[in-house]
This record gives C-alpha cells, sequence and structure tokens, in this order.
C-alpha cells in the first residue's frame, strides 16, 4: 500500500525544501507526477493505521502552513 500526499504551500510559511527535509525525517519520499509525497507501507495497513499516519504528519509540519492532501491505495 501507498499512501500520497500533495501539499498546498503558504507564501508566508515554511519553503518548499524545510518541507521536504521534515517529511524524509519520517520517512516520506519526494514524488515526481501527479502526487507531491509518497509513503510504502510496505505491507497492507488498516484505517487506524492510516489515520494515525495522518496525524504524525500533520504534528511534524504544525506550524509550516501547509495544507495537506492524503490520498491512499492498495
Amino acid at each position: 500500500m501507498e499512501t500520497y500526499i500533495d501539499l498546498f504551500l503558504s507564501a508566508d510559511g515554511e519553503k518548499a525544501s524545510e518541507i521536504q527535509r521534515r517529511l524524509r525525517e519520517i520517512g516520506v519520499k519526494p514524488a515526481v507526477g501527479t502526487h507531491d509525497f509518497m509513503y510504502d507501507w510496505k505491507g497492507v495497513a488498516d484505517a487506524t493505521d492510516i489515520i494515525a499516519f495522518a496525524d504524525k504528519v500533520q504534528e511534524h509540519l504544525k506550524g509550516t502552513g501547509v495544507i495537506l492532501k492524503f490520498h491512499t491505495v492498495r
């Protein structure tokens, strides 16, 4: 399974390079194409795992001004 993350950056928020650095710290990799970033679950995750992951990303980017959109595929 993979969870894709799309970002909407604020001109008044953190730089894109800082957002990338923070996401890499928690195992999220940059993507090229339809989505901005991707997390590989290396297996099957349930809804509880996915929500916990979204909480983790949100907490890690708190105060950056970023708006997040998540999309998980099996």
